[in-house]
């Protein structure tokens, strides 16, 4: 039987050639054990990189591990980088992004319910952008397309899961109170969504 130390060692090369977050199920597989096991020899590797204070850290994504450079080292990474362009999403796309966030999964008539105006475009450009996929269809009439947020929304916000989101007691109330001050819908550590006025 393989050594928990081994296993660490060999999740550590894994993770660092994946790239990707690196799924727990198919590191068990690979050494026919619990996923459990993998999911806590993950954690206790992500706390000893924590523990020394390293440059590269351990994010955690759905169940899934990854590496990625300490946050309080970005501006000497922008700095070796630079110039580095920032794209930004439309204020239409965050607005509809936040939407899908908070209601998923969510049909595109319930989010333009919301909006007040077509958004076929805008949830083209966000599935591009692989932030939005399609979850199936929903059992309501022409059974439409359901739509939510993917695991590349989780790590470009920062949030491990989706119980990280900031409560909101209804989108449509806040879409509505205020007009021009419609603010902190997901706010996190690297990136602000406000919600504008309905266009």
């Amino acid at each position: 039987m393989t050594g928990s130390k081994t296993i660490k060692s060999a999740i550590e090369s894994m993770m660092f050639i994946w790239g990707d977050p690196l799924d727990i199920k198919e590191v068990a597989d690979i050494f026919n054990v619990d996923k459990k096991e993998i999911y806590a020899l993950c954690k206790e590797l992500q706390a000893e990189y924590e523990q020394e204070g390293r440059g590269i850290v351990i994010r955690e994504v759905n169940k899934s591990f990854q590496f990625v450079t300490r946050k309080e080292n970005i501006g000497y990474i922008e700095r070796l980088c630079t110039p580095v362009k920032h794209k930004k999403l439309s204020q239409s796309a965050l607005e509809v992004l936040a939407i899908i966030a908070y209601k998923q999964p969510v049909t595109k008539g319930e989010i333009e319910a919301v909006r007040g105006i077509k958004c076929d475009r805008v949830i083209e450009g966000l599935m591009k952008k692989e932030l939005v996929a399609q979850l199936g269809r929903s059992d309501a009439v022409g059974r439409p397309m359901l739509y939510g947020t993917t695991d590349r929304f989780l790590m470009e916000f920062g949030f491990e899961t989706l119980k990280d989101l900031p409560e909101i007691q209804d989108i449509e109330d806040v879409l509505d109170e205020n007009e021009g001050e419609q603010e902190d819908i997901l706010y996190t550590e690297q990136i602000a969504i406000q919600i504008p006025e309905k266009e």
